[in-house]
Protein backbone atom coordinates (compact mmCIF):
# COMPACT_ATOMS: atom_id res chain seq x y z
CA UNK A 1 0.00 0.00 0.00
CA UNK A 2 2.86 2.37 0.96
CA UNK A 3 5.11 1.81 -1.68
CA UNK A 4 2.17 3.73 -4.08
CA UNK A 5 0.85 6.36 -1.70
CA UNK A 6 4.55 7.67 -0.61
CA UNK A 7 5.69 7.85 -4.04
CA UNK A 8 2.30 9.34 -4.60
CA UNK A 9 3.08 12.11 -2.41
CA UNK A 10 7.20 12.56 -3.42
CA UNK A 11 5.34 13.74 -6.69
CA UNK A 12 4.57 17.03 -4.99
CA UNK A 13 8.22 17.97 -4.55
CA UNK A 14 9.18 16.64 -7.72
CA UNK A 15 6.41 19.26 -9.15
CA UNK A 16 7.97 21.80 -7.29
CA UNK A 17 11.72 21.34 -7.68
CA UNK A 18 12.02 20.26 -11.28
CA UNK A 19 13.37 22.17 -14.06
CA UNK A 20 10.83 24.62 -15.86
CA UNK A 21 12.22 22.31 -19.08
CA UNK A 22 11.38 19.19 -18.28
CA UNK A 23 8.17 20.42 -15.33
CA UNK A 24 5.83 17.74 -18.30
CA UNK A 25 8.45 15.36 -18.57
CA UNK A 26 8.98 14.14 -15.32
CA UNK A 27 5.56 14.42 -13.40
CA UNK A 28 3.98 12.45 -16.26
CA UNK A 29 6.56 9.89 -16.84
CA UNK A 30 7.03 9.17 -12.86
CA UNK A 31 3.40 8.91 -12.18
CA UNK A 32 2.98 6.54 -15.61
CA UNK A 33 5.49 4.44 -13.51
CA UNK A 34 3.86 4.28 -10.25
CA UNK A 35 0.64 3.84 -12.18
CA UNK A 36 2.19 0.63 -14.04
CA UNK A 37 3.19 -0.54 -10.28
CA UNK A 38 -0.65 -0.41 -9.29
CA UNK A 39 -1.54 -2.42 -11.77
CA UNK A 40 -0.18 -5.75 -9.45
CA UNK A 41 -3.48 -4.47 -7.36
CA UNK A 42 -5.93 -6.74 -10.06
CA UNK A 43 -4.26 -9.78 -9.39
CA UNK A 44 -6.80 -12.24 -8.36
CA UNK A 45 -6.22 -13.65 -4.63
CA UNK A 46 -8.86 -15.89 -2.55
CA UNK A 47 -8.67 -13.99 0.60
CA UNK A 48 -10.67 -11.62 1.48
CA UNK A 49 -7.86 -8.62 1.88
CA UNK A 50 -4.67 -7.89 -0.09
CA UNK A 51 -1.88 -5.90 1.53
CA UNK A 52 -3.90 -5.54 4.43
CA UNK A 53 -2.44 -2.96 7.02
CA UNK A 54 -4.04 -1.28 10.52
CA UNK A 55 -5.89 0.75 8.69
CA UNK A 56 -5.80 0.35 4.44
CA UNK A 57 -6.61 -2.83 2.65
CA UNK A 58 -7.79 -3.98 -0.48
CA UNK A 59 -10.27 -5.99 -1.24
CA UNK A 60 -11.95 -7.16 -5.00
CA UNK A 61 -14.37 -4.28 -5.07
CA UNK A 62 -11.79 -1.48 -4.46
CA UNK A 63 -8.84 -3.16 -6.36
CA UNK A 64 -10.46 -1.77 -10.07
CA UNK A 65 -11.05 1.55 -8.26
CA UNK A 66 -7.65 2.28 -7.42
CA UNK A 67 -5.90 1.29 -10.19
CA UNK A 68 -8.17 3.30 -11.98
CA UNK A 69 -7.55 6.32 -9.96
CA UNK A 70 -3.57 5.43 -10.25
CA UNK A 71 -4.26 5.47 -14.23
CA UNK A 72 -5.55 8.62 -14.15
CA UNK A 73 -3.23 11.01 -13.01
CA UNK A 74 -0.61 10.47 -15.69
CA UNK A 75 -3.89 11.58 -18.50
CA UNK A 76 -5.13 14.23 -16.26
CA UNK A 77 -1.79 15.67 -16.71
CA UNK A 78 -0.63 14.96 -20.56
CA UNK A 79 -4.36 16.68 -21.36
CA UNK A 80 -3.72 19.76 -19.55
CA UNK A 81 -0.23 20.37 -21.32
CA UNK A 82 -1.82 22.63 -24.07
CA UNK A 83 -4.07 25.08 -21.80
CA UNK A 84 -1.76 25.70 -19.29
CA UNK A 85 1.49 26.46 -21.97
CA UNK A 86 0.52 30.16 -22.17
CA UNK A 87 0.43 30.33 -18.05
CA UNK A 88 3.93 31.50 -15.89
CA UNK A 89 5.67 28.58 -14.38
CA UNK A 90 4.71 29.12 -11.38
CA UNK A 91 1.33 28.56 -11.78
CA UNK A 92 1.70 25.38 -13.80
CA UNK A 93 3.23 23.81 -11.04
CA UNK A 94 0.53 25.10 -8.51
CA UNK A 95 -1.90 23.04 -10.85
CA UNK A 96 0.15 19.91 -11.28
CA UNK A 97 0.48 20.34 -7.28
CA UNK A 98 -3.28 20.82 -6.53
CA UNK A 99 -3.78 17.75 -9.16
CA UNK A 100 -1.59 15.35 -7.64
CA UNK A 101 -2.86 16.41 -4.09
CA UNK A 102 -5.60 15.01 -4.68
CA UNK A 103 -4.37 11.42 -5.65
CA UNK A 104 -3.45 10.53 -2.05
CA UNK A 105 -6.50 11.38 -0.82
CA UNK A 106 -8.64 9.49 -3.36
CA UNK A 107 -6.00 6.32 -2.49
CA UNK A 108 -7.10 6.13 0.93
CA UNK A 109 -10.88 6.75 0.63
CA UNK A 110 -10.75 3.76 -1.61
CA UNK A 111 -8.79 1.44 0.49
CA UNK A 112 -9.48 2.42 3.88
CA UNK A 113 -10.66 -0.01 6.20
CA UNK A 114 -11.86 2.42 8.57
CA UNK A 115 -15.03 4.79 8.47
CA UNK A 116 -14.15 7.88 10.10
CA UNK A 117 -10.32 7.99 7.49
CA UNK A 118 -12.80 7.15 4.60
CA UNK A 119 -15.25 10.09 5.84
CA UNK A 120 -11.50 12.52 6.11
CA UNK A 121 -10.64 11.57 2.72
CA UNK A 122 -13.71 11.51 1.27
CA UNK A 123 -14.45 15.38 2.24
CA UNK A 124 -10.57 15.88 1.62
CA UNK A 125 -11.25 15.51 -2.03
CA UNK A 126 -13.40 18.43 -1.92
CA UNK A 127 -10.51 20.83 -1.47
CA UNK A 128 -8.10 20.56 -4.28
CA UNK A 129 -11.25 19.72 -6.64
CA UNK A 130 -12.71 22.93 -5.27
CA UNK A 131 -9.58 25.47 -6.65
CA UNK A 132 -9.48 23.65 -9.74
CA UNK A 133 -12.56 24.44 -11.09
CA UNK A 134 -12.60 28.25 -9.73
CA UNK A 135 -9.34 29.14 -10.52
CA UNK A 136 -8.67 27.13 -14.28
CA UNK A 137 -12.10 27.08 -15.31
CA UNK A 138 -12.71 28.98 -18.59
CA UNK A 139 -15.69 31.21 -17.45
CA UNK A 140 -16.71 33.32 -14.76
CA UNK A 141 -19.75 31.07 -14.24
CA UNK A 142 -17.04 28.58 -12.40
CA UNK A 143 -17.63 30.59 -9.40
CA UNK A 144 -20.99 29.71 -9.28
CA UNK A 145 -20.53 25.87 -10.20
CA UNK A 146 -17.53 25.87 -7.03
CA UNK A 147 -20.55 27.35 -5.01
CA UNK A 148 -22.88 24.58 -5.95
CA UNK A 149 -20.02 21.60 -6.02
CA UNK A 150 -19.25 23.17 -2.31
CA UNK A 151 -22.44 23.46 -0.47
CA UNK A 152 -24.23 20.19 -1.89
CA UNK A 153 -21.46 18.00 -1.14
CA UNK A 154 -21.29 19.85 2.71
CA UNK A 155 -24.66 19.47 2.94
CA UNK A 156 -25.01 16.24 2.57
CA UNK A 157 -22.06 15.26 4.54
CA UNK A 158 -22.58 16.38 7.65
CA UNK A 159 -25.72 14.19 8.50
CA UNK A 160 -23.06 11.32 7.37
CA UNK A 161 -20.46 12.74 9.94
CA UNK A 162 -23.21 12.54 12.46
CA UNK A 163 -24.34 8.64 11.05
CA UNK A 164 -20.80 7.62 11.46
CA UNK A 165 -20.66 8.89 15.09
CA UNK A 166 -23.77 7.85 16.03
CA UNK A 167 -22.69 4.46 14.81
CA UNK A 168 -19.84 4.23 16.50
CA UNK A 169 -20.92 5.19 19.68
CA UNK A 170 -23.92 1.91 19.00
CA UNK A 171 -20.70 -0.60 18.05
CA UNK A 172 -18.23 0.67 19.92
CA UNK A 173 -16.05 0.13 16.28
CA UNK A 174 -15.78 1.85 12.75
CA UNK A 175 -13.22 -0.61 11.72
CA UNK A 176 -15.02 -1.87 8.75
CA UNK A 177 -14.36 -5.88 9.35
CA UNK A 178 -15.44 -5.49 12.79
CA UNK A 179 -18.60 -4.01 11.85
CA UNK A 180 -19.32 -7.00 9.15
CA UNK A 181 -18.70 -9.84 12.58
CA UNK A 182 -20.58 -7.43 14.99
CA UNK A 183 -24.14 -7.85 13.88
CA UNK A 184 -26.33 -4.52 14.75
CA UNK A 185 -29.73 -4.86 16.65
CA UNK A 186 -32.74 -5.54 13.37
CA UNK A 187 -34.96 -2.59 14.84
CA UNK A 188 -37.16 -0.27 12.75
CA UNK A 189 -36.59 2.38 15.11
CA UNK A 190 -36.99 6.07 13.91
CA UNK A 191 -32.91 6.44 14.96
CA UNK A 192 -31.65 3.32 12.81
CA UNK A 193 -33.68 4.59 9.37
CA UNK A 194 -32.64 7.93 9.96
CA UNK A 195 -28.79 7.21 10.20
CA UNK A 196 -29.31 4.73 7.25
CA UNK A 197 -31.05 7.65 5.45
CA UNK A 198 -27.84 9.88 6.61
CA UNK A 199 -24.84 7.42 5.51
CA UNK A 200 -26.61 7.14 2.09
CA UNK A 201 -27.88 10.78 1.39
CA UNK A 202 -23.77 12.02 1.02
CA UNK A 203 -22.88 9.00 -1.40
CA UNK A 204 -26.26 9.91 -3.34
CA UNK A 205 -25.01 13.50 -3.72
CA UNK A 206 -21.55 12.59 -5.00
CA UNK A 207 -22.80 9.67 -7.31
CA UNK A 208 -25.28 11.95 -8.18
CA UNK A 209 -29.00 10.45 -8.09
CA UNK A 210 -31.07 12.28 -10.09
CA UNK A 211 -32.89 15.13 -8.24
CA UNK A 212 -29.61 16.07 -6.32
CA UNK A 213 -27.33 16.16 -9.42
CA UNK A 214 -27.73 19.93 -10.37
CA UNK A 215 -23.96 20.44 -8.99
CA UNK A 216 -22.83 17.99 -11.39
CA UNK A 217 -23.46 19.51 -15.06
CA UNK A 218 -22.29 22.77 -14.01
CA UNK A 219 -18.95 21.70 -12.52
CA UNK A 220 -18.44 19.48 -15.28
CA UNK A 221 -19.07 22.71 -18.15
CA UNK A 222 -16.95 25.36 -16.16
CA UNK A 223 -13.98 22.63 -15.24
CA UNK A 224 -10.94 22.22 -16.68
CA UNK A 225 -9.90 19.08 -18.41
CA UNK A 226 -8.44 17.63 -15.97
CA UNK A 227 -11.22 18.73 -13.79
CA UNK A 228 -13.52 17.23 -15.78
CA UNK A 229 -11.84 14.14 -15.81
CA UNK A 230 -11.23 14.13 -12.34
CA UNK A 231 -14.93 14.47 -11.71
CA UNK A 232 -15.66 11.91 -14.02
CA UNK A 233 -13.57 9.56 -13.61
CA UNK A 234 -13.03 9.00 -9.84
CA UNK A 235 -15.23 10.88 -7.62
CA UNK A 236 -18.06 10.42 -9.33
CA UNK A 237 -16.88 6.57 -8.34
CA UNK A 238 -16.23 7.62 -4.99
CA UNK A 239 -20.51 7.76 -4.50
CA UNK A 240 -20.48 4.57 -6.29
CA UNK A 241 -18.51 2.97 -4.06
CA UNK A 242 -19.35 4.48 -0.67
CA UNK A 243 -22.97 3.43 -1.41
CA UNK A 244 -21.67 -0.62 -1.83
CA UNK A 245 -19.51 -0.24 1.40
CA UNK A 246 -22.36 1.03 3.80
CA UNK A 247 -25.26 -0.90 2.01
CA UNK A 248 -22.89 -4.05 2.59
CA UNK A 249 -22.65 -2.90 6.21
CA UNK A 250 -25.78 -1.93 7.35
CA UNK A 251 -28.35 -4.04 8.86
CA UNK A 252 -30.38 -4.97 6.16
CA UNK A 253 -31.68 -1.48 5.21
CA UNK A 254 -35.47 -1.30 5.87
CA UNK A 255 -37.40 -1.61 2.46
CA UNK A 256 -39.09 1.76 2.44
CA UNK A 257 -35.88 3.04 2.10
CA UNK A 258 -34.58 1.36 -0.99
CA UNK A 259 -38.06 2.26 -2.90
CA UNK A 260 -37.83 5.90 -3.09
CA UNK A 261 -33.85 6.27 -4.55
CA UNK A 262 -34.73 3.04 -6.86
CA UNK A 263 -36.99 4.61 -8.00
CA UNK A 264 -35.65 8.05 -8.57
CA UNK A 265 -32.32 6.23 -9.61
CA UNK A 266 -33.69 4.30 -12.60
CA UNK A 267 -36.25 7.26 -13.53
CA UNK A 268 -33.56 9.43 -13.84
CA UNK A 269 -31.53 7.23 -15.96
CA UNK A 270 -34.23 8.01 -18.47
CA UNK A 271 -34.52 11.57 -17.74
CA UNK A 272 -31.32 12.57 -17.84
CA UNK A 273 -31.02 10.65 -21.43
CA UNK A 274 -33.76 12.29 -22.73
CA UNK A 275 -32.05 15.25 -21.44
CA UNK A 276 -28.89 14.36 -23.22
CA UNK A 277 -31.18 14.87 -26.52
CA UNK A 278 -31.81 18.52 -26.49
CA UNK A 279 -28.24 19.59 -25.22
CA UNK A 280 -26.45 22.93 -27.36
CA UNK A 281 -23.57 22.20 -25.17
CA UNK A 282 -20.89 19.16 -25.76
CA UNK A 283 -19.72 19.04 -22.31
CA UNK A 284 -22.94 19.21 -20.41
CA UNK A 285 -24.13 16.48 -22.79
CA UNK A 286 -21.08 14.18 -21.53
CA UNK A 287 -22.18 15.58 -17.74
CA UNK A 288 -25.67 14.12 -18.00
CA UNK A 289 -25.11 10.61 -19.73
CA UNK A 290 -22.12 10.34 -16.67
CA UNK A 291 -25.79 10.58 -14.44
CA UNK A 292 -27.57 8.18 -16.57
CA UNK A 293 -24.88 5.95 -16.52
CA UNK A 294 -24.52 6.23 -12.61
CA UNK A 295 -28.40 5.79 -11.84
CA UNK A 296 -27.56 2.23 -12.83
CA UNK A 297 -25.21 1.86 -10.74
CA UNK A 298 -26.99 2.90 -7.57
CA UNK A 299 -30.03 1.03 -8.56
CA UNK A 300 -27.83 -1.82 -8.82
CA UNK A 301 -26.12 -1.29 -5.65
CA UNK A 302 -29.27 -1.23 -3.55
CA UNK A 303 -30.72 -4.35 -3.91
CA UNK A 304 -27.51 -5.85 -2.74
CA UNK A 305 -27.27 -9.04 -4.85
CA UNK A 306 -24.20 -10.65 -6.00
CA UNK A 307 -24.65 -10.41 -9.92
CA UNK A 308 -25.25 -6.46 -8.98
CA UNK A 309 -23.13 -5.58 -7.77
CA UNK A 310 -20.72 -7.34 -9.90
CA UNK A 311 -22.22 -5.46 -12.54
CA UNK A 312 -22.21 -1.64 -10.69
CA UNK A 313 -18.69 -2.51 -10.10
CA UNK A 314 -17.73 -3.43 -14.23
CA UNK A 315 -19.94 -0.36 -14.92
CA UNK A 316 -18.15 1.83 -12.86
CA UNK A 317 -14.90 1.47 -14.17
CA UNK A 318 -16.05 1.29 -17.80
CA UNK A 319 -17.74 4.54 -17.55
CA UNK A 320 -14.57 6.16 -15.44
CA UNK A 321 -12.46 5.51 -19.18
CA UNK A 322 -15.20 6.28 -21.28
CA UNK A 323 -16.61 9.13 -19.80
CA UNK A 324 -12.56 10.62 -19.29
CA UNK A 325 -12.04 9.88 -23.08
CA UNK A 326 -15.12 12.21 -24.12
CA UNK A 327 -14.20 14.57 -21.94
CA UNK A 328 -10.85 14.67 -23.49
CA UNK A 329 -12.29 14.35 -27.25
CA UNK A 330 -14.34 17.50 -25.85
CA UNK A 331 -11.64 19.10 -24.96
CA UNK A 332 -9.51 18.84 -27.95
CA UNK A 333 -12.20 20.51 -29.96
CA UNK A 334 -12.53 23.73 -27.59
CA UNK A 335 -8.92 23.89 -28.00
CA UNK A 336 -9.28 24.47 -31.99
CA UNK A 337 -12.91 26.25 -32.32
CA UNK A 338 -12.88 27.76 -28.58
CA UNK A 339 -16.77 26.85 -28.55
CA UNK A 340 -18.55 24.33 -27.04
CA UNK A 341 -21.54 24.76 -28.78
CA UNK A 342 -22.80 21.59 -31.20
CA UNK A 343 -23.57 23.57 -33.94
CA UNK A 344 -20.26 25.39 -33.94
CA UNK A 345 -18.02 22.52 -33.77
CA UNK A 346 -19.43 20.46 -36.54
CA UNK A 347 -18.35 18.39 -39.43
CA UNK A 348 -14.54 17.81 -38.22
CA UNK A 349 -14.21 14.89 -39.48
CA UNK A 350 -12.87 15.91 -43.13
CA UNK A 351 -10.33 17.93 -41.23
CA UNK A 352 -9.30 15.96 -38.16
CA UNK A 353 -10.04 11.99 -39.94
CA UNK A 354 -8.21 10.25 -37.10
CA UNK A 355 -9.77 12.17 -34.27
CA UNK A 356 -13.20 11.04 -35.60
CA UNK A 357 -11.77 7.61 -35.43
CA UNK A 358 -11.13 7.61 -31.95
CA UNK A 359 -14.44 10.02 -31.91
CA UNK A 360 -16.24 6.94 -33.25
CA UNK A 361 -14.41 4.53 -30.55
CA UNK A 362 -15.17 6.46 -27.81
CA UNK A 363 -18.90 6.77 -28.44
CA UNK A 364 -19.89 2.94 -29.45
CA UNK A 365 -17.77 2.46 -26.14
CA UNK A 366 -20.22 4.90 -24.25
CA UNK A 367 -23.54 3.35 -26.06
CA UNK A 368 -22.48 -0.43 -24.77
CA UNK A 369 -21.61 -1.93 -28.63
CA UNK A 370 -21.84 -5.53 -27.92
CA UNK A 371 -18.09 -6.67 -27.26
CA UNK A 372 -17.46 -4.23 -24.71
CA UNK A 373 -17.29 -4.17 -20.71
CA UNK A 374 -20.02 -1.39 -21.04
CA UNK A 375 -22.65 -4.04 -22.35
CA UNK A 376 -21.71 -6.38 -20.07
CA UNK A 377 -22.31 -4.54 -17.01
CA UNK A 378 -25.14 -3.23 -18.38
CA UNK A 379 -26.58 -6.51 -19.19
CA UNK A 380 -25.82 -8.01 -16.25
CA UNK A 381 -27.50 -5.04 -14.14
CA UNK A 382 -30.49 -5.07 -15.96
CA UNK A 383 -30.75 -9.00 -15.08
CA UNK A 384 -30.38 -8.64 -11.80
CA UNK A 385 -32.95 -5.66 -11.85
CA UNK A 386 -35.41 -7.53 -13.74
CA UNK A 387 -35.33 -10.52 -11.19
CA UNK A 388 -35.93 -8.12 -8.67
CA UNK A 389 -38.94 -6.47 -10.04
CA UNK A 390 -40.21 -7.07 -13.64
CA UNK A 391 -41.18 -3.77 -13.93
CA UNK A 392 -38.00 -2.17 -14.04
CA UNK A 393 -37.37 -3.59 -17.56
CA UNK A 394 -39.28 -1.23 -19.13
CA UNK A 395 -37.36 1.79 -17.39
CA UNK A 396 -34.04 0.32 -18.15
CA UNK A 397 -35.19 -0.61 -21.64
CA UNK A 398 -35.72 2.87 -22.53
CA UNK A 399 -33.04 4.29 -21.13
CA UNK A 400 -30.41 1.62 -22.70
CA UNK A 401 -32.49 3.01 -26.13
CA UNK A 402 -32.20 6.56 -25.37
CA UNK A 403 -28.24 6.39 -24.55
CA UNK A 404 -27.66 4.75 -28.09
CA UNK A 405 -29.48 7.76 -29.78
CA UNK A 406 -28.28 10.55 -27.68
CA UNK A 407 -24.78 9.07 -28.52
CA UNK A 408 -24.98 8.82 -32.40
CA UNK A 409 -26.47 12.38 -32.21
CA UNK A 410 -23.45 13.40 -30.29
CA UNK A 411 -21.19 11.90 -33.09
CA UNK A 412 -22.89 13.02 -35.62
CA UNK A 413 -23.50 16.80 -34.88
CA UNK A 414 -19.66 16.69 -33.89
CA UNK A 415 -18.33 14.31 -37.09
CA UNK A 416 -21.19 14.70 -39.64
CA UNK A 417 -22.47 17.59 -41.70
CA UNK A 418 -21.43 21.05 -43.46
CA UNK A 419 -18.18 23.05 -41.65
CA UNK A 420 -19.25 25.84 -40.08
CA UNK A 421 -18.52 29.23 -42.37
CA UNK A 422 -16.48 30.77 -39.46
CA UNK A 423 -13.65 27.85 -39.70
CA UNK A 424 -11.27 28.73 -41.91
CA UNK A 425 -7.83 26.91 -40.53
CA UNK A 426 -7.31 24.50 -38.12
CA UNK A 427 -4.48 23.62 -36.23
CA UNK A 428 -3.80 19.79 -36.52
CA UNK A 429 -3.90 16.97 -34.18
CA UNK A 430 -1.03 15.80 -32.30
CA UNK A 431 0.90 13.06 -31.24
CA UNK A 432 0.24 13.76 -27.50
CA UNK A 433 -3.55 13.52 -27.94
CA UNK A 434 -3.33 10.18 -29.76
CA UNK A 435 -1.60 8.61 -27.11
CA UNK A 436 -4.29 10.38 -24.71
CA UNK A 437 -6.78 8.54 -26.55
CA UNK A 438 -4.73 5.51 -27.03
CA UNK A 439 -4.09 4.97 -23.13
CA UNK A 440 -7.75 5.69 -22.45
CA UNK A 441 -9.42 2.99 -24.78
CA UNK A 442 -6.58 0.27 -24.39
CA UNK A 443 -7.63 -0.57 -21.03
CA UNK A 444 -11.00 -1.16 -21.93
CA UNK A 445 -10.42 -2.98 -25.09
CA UNK A 446 -7.93 -5.31 -22.62
CA UNK A 447 -10.99 -5.44 -20.08
CA UNK A 448 -12.84 -7.22 -23.03
CA UNK A 449 -10.94 -9.90 -22.87
CA UNK A 450 -10.94 -10.48 -18.84
CA UNK A 451 -14.23 -8.79 -17.07
CA UNK A 452 -13.49 -10.77 -13.94
CA UNK A 453 -10.38 -8.34 -12.83
CA UNK A 454 -12.72 -5.64 -12.48
CA UNK A 455 -16.25 -7.70 -11.28
CA UNK A 456 -15.43 -7.57 -7.94
CA UNK A 457 -15.60 -11.23 -7.84
CA UNK A 458 -13.53 -13.72 -6.59
CA UNK A 459 -11.73 -14.69 -9.96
Amino acid sequence: MLKIILPTIMLLPMALLSPQKFLWTNTTSYSLMIALISLQWLTPTYYPHKNLTQWTGIDQISAPLLTLSCWLLPLMIMASQNHLQHEPPTRKRIFIVSLITIQPFIILAFSTTELMLFYISFEATLIPTLILITRWGNQPERLSAGIYLLFYTLISSLPLLVAVLHLHTQTGTLHLMMLELSHPTLTNSWSNLLSSLALLTAFMVKAPLYGLHLWLPKAHVEAPIAGSMLLAALLLKLGGYGIMRITMLMYPLPNNLHYPFLALALWGALMTSSICLRQTDLKSLIAYSSVSHMGLVIAASMIQTYWSFAGAMILMISHGLTSSMLFCLANTNYERTHSRILLLTRGLQPLLPLMSTWWLAANLTNMALPPTTNLMAELTIMIALFNWSAFTIILTGIATLLTASYTLYMLLMTQRGSLPAHITSIQNSNTREHLLMTLHITPLLLLILKPQLISGILS
